[in-house]
């Protein structure tokens, strides 16, 4: 959760200043790039301490730390990867169409003769 504060915070602050012709799916990547490296250098050091915890410490935390870890690679992944993703899909409205009822856009509707 952390990871997406900070993304969408760069976001917001890369909107404030934006250059001429930059589109919305632009800034969102460079916000992303800009972020990745402390994302990935945080979850790193947090890796690292909960896997010396799995490998050195006692029976009765080893099952607490795992779901730890599952819940760090999880909690990573869908920071960096969905959450800005989903961020320009409600940017553009494309869920709208994800959910319309009928034809798409182009499809004919097929006509049933009896």
């Amino acid at each position: 959760m952390h990871d997406t504060i900070v993304v969408f915070d760069r976001v917001r602050e890369n909107l404030i200043n934006r250059r001429p012709g930059e589109t919305f799916d632009e800034i969102v990547n460079h916000s992303l790039v800009q972020t990745m490296p402390r994302s990935i250098n945080a979850q790193l050091t947090t890796l690292f301490t909960l896997v010396a915890l799995l490998l050195f410490g006692g029976d009765t935390i080893r099952t607490f730390i795992f779901i730890m870890l599952v819940g760090l690679i999880s909690g990573t992944y869908s920071s960096i990867f969905n959450a800005s993703q989903l961020l320009v899909v409600w940017e553009h409205r494309e869920w709208e169409r994800w959910f319309r009822r009928g034809p798409s856009e182009g499809e004919q509707t097929p006509v049933v003769s009896g």
